[in-house]
């Protein structure tokens, strides 16, 4: 297996389509400090919210602040586990996950929220000492999950432009400083 550069954007072929728009968020650099960077800015700006926006959604049946705050970690701690499993050489196809399923039991709507910000700035640590323990061939290493091949390097780019996307939202949709 050849080394992949991991400041270098995957390519279509190392992550399914769904993830495309996640990928194609993500500013060019090194991911690596993509992940601290942004993972800090996000932090300090949802500490600085108003508490009452926490409880804010945007429409009805949405999810609320806190909600999408602990969606973000999870999805990361997954996608962090896609890359530890798929890195380390594990090659055992990994299923998809219901994010539906986890937000109501995350608990997070009674939660402290600086507690979930707290989480989210604790997962994103793990994970930036996750990325940063693989070697440039491990970048290349591949796994199947939800059905579909990725390489490592893609799942630090779609945990970078998840926590992006959904940053966008609260932005335009919430209406919030984030």
């Amino acid at each position: 297996m050849s080394p992949i550069d991991q400041t270098a954007r995957p390519a279509k072929g190392e992550h399914a389509d769904f993830y495309a728009g996640y990928v194609a968020a993500v500013p060019d650099g090194d991911i690596s400090e993509t992940l601290e960077r942004e993972g800090r800015a996000i932090v300090e700006r949802l500490r600085a919210l108003p508490a009452e926006a926490a409880d804010h959604a945007y429409a009805p049946g949405k999810w609320r602040v806190r909600e999408v705050v602990a969606h973000v970690a999870d999805a990361e701690r997954v996608f962090a586990c896609r890359a530890l499993r798929f890195g380390r050489g594990d090659r055992t196809p990994l299923p998809s996950f219901d994010q539906n399923v986890y937000v109501p039991n995350s608990h997070a709507r009674t939660r402290p929220f600086a507690a979930l910000v707290d989480d989210f700035e604790a997962v994103r640590t793990a994970s930036l000492h996750l990325f940063r323990s693989f070697e440039p061939e491990d970048w290349s290493r591949t796994g199947e999950a939800s059905g579909a091949r990725v390489t490592v390097r893609a799942l630090a780019w779609i945990v970078a432009g998840h926590e992006l996307h959904h940053r966008s939202i609260l932005r335009e949709r919430y209406g919030l400083a984030v």
